[in-house]
């Protein structure tokens, strides 16, 4: 049992006025992973200075596996239903809302990006906050392979002082290997993503990094060293659409986030996202959303509470 004080979940800065959760592993453990059921998790948020339903990020990935009950989550705004056998997973950076964690059990499974093998990493997608969609539902011939698993990690984290440390990590970094690569072809099947061009690969890698940084398929192209038609066609046939149209989609819903949750006026939210005015950034957003920012945001501030 992990100590309430040592929770990996504490809340941290806020980031244009999102609360943000940074990991910091239980004393005694594998740094980087932690293993917990959702029951542990709702007692630990109770000393969270802000209500679990407050909209925040967190600096981790989550995986959920719900295994009783029904799980309402609310993911980059859109809801989602998540029945007994389904799997949640929250990465770095997505703006996320528990809506009932009272009314489900699931096994949480919270790791750093880097406890992860980068081969594994590369083949899971991880680092990517856009896509595949967050929710998967196991076929019958897949499902009982994920969920013994999922149990075998959980088991083998509450082993930490039965076993030889190294054999103890190497396990752990296995059997999570195992839940990732599973999960991970369960996400991509059917997107494309498997045979995704490595123009692509590495062109949505350097839009997480350099989004804010800059908005020229130009500037991507020279750094990466393809041509902006090589991009363009990799985009095209990885995501469906041009490798501009995959920038402003990533910039417009990191608007949306900074809008809906954030209380930064509409000129901040622009500089952060390295916009040149907040004209400019108002053209944009209507353009790719149908709103200016402000109505945007007044939109959000109207719904109704989860």
């Amino acid at each position: 049992m992990v100590h309430r004080r040592h929770a990996p979940q504490q809340p941290g800065r806020q980031e244009t006025g999102l609360p943000k959760v940074v990991f910091q592993p239980p004393a005694g453990t594998q740094e980087g992973l932690e293993v917990m059921t959702l029951a542990d998790f709702r007692d630990r948020t109770r000393d969270w200075p802000w209500h679990i339903a407050t909209p925040h990020r967190q600096d981790f990935h989550a995986l959920l596996l719900v295994t009783s009950g029904t799980l309402r989550h609310r993911v980059d705004f859109t809801g989602y239903v998540l029945p007994p056998g389904s799997w949640l997973w929250i990465r770095p950076g997505q703006v996320h809302q528990w809506q009932n964690p009272d009314l489900a059990e699931a096994v949480m499974i919270l790791f750093q990006e880097d406890f992860v093998a980068p081969e594994t990493a590369e083949l899971a997608g991880l680092g990517v906050t856009t896509a595949p969609m967050p929710v998967c539902s196991p076929g019958p011939s897949e499902a009982p392979a994920l969920a013994a698993a999922a149990e075998q990690l959980a088991a083998e984290f509450s082993r930490s002082n039965r076993r030889p440390p190294p054999v103890h990590a190497a396990l752990l970094h296995r059997l999570l290997d195992v839940v990732l690569l599973r999960l991970a072809r369960l996400q991509q099947h059917g997107h494309g993503a498997e045979s995704a061009p490595e123009p692509f690969l590495r062109f949505r890698d350097a839009v997480e990094r350099d989004f804010s940084r800059t908005h020229r398929i130009d500037d991507y192209a020279r750094e990466l060293g393809y041509s902006t038609r090589t991009l363009t066609r990799a985009t095209r046939t990885a995501a469906g659409l041009s490798a501009k149209d995959y920038l402003d989609q990533r910039l417009a819903l990191e608007a949306k986030r900074l809008l809906a949750h954030g209380t930064e006026p509409a000129s901040a939210v622009a500089a952060h996202l390295g916009f040149t005015s907040a004209t400019h950034f108002g053209k944009f957003f209507q353009r790719h959303t149908g709103r200016t920012p402000l109505a945007f945001r007044a939109s959000q501030r109207a719904l109704p509470p989860t």
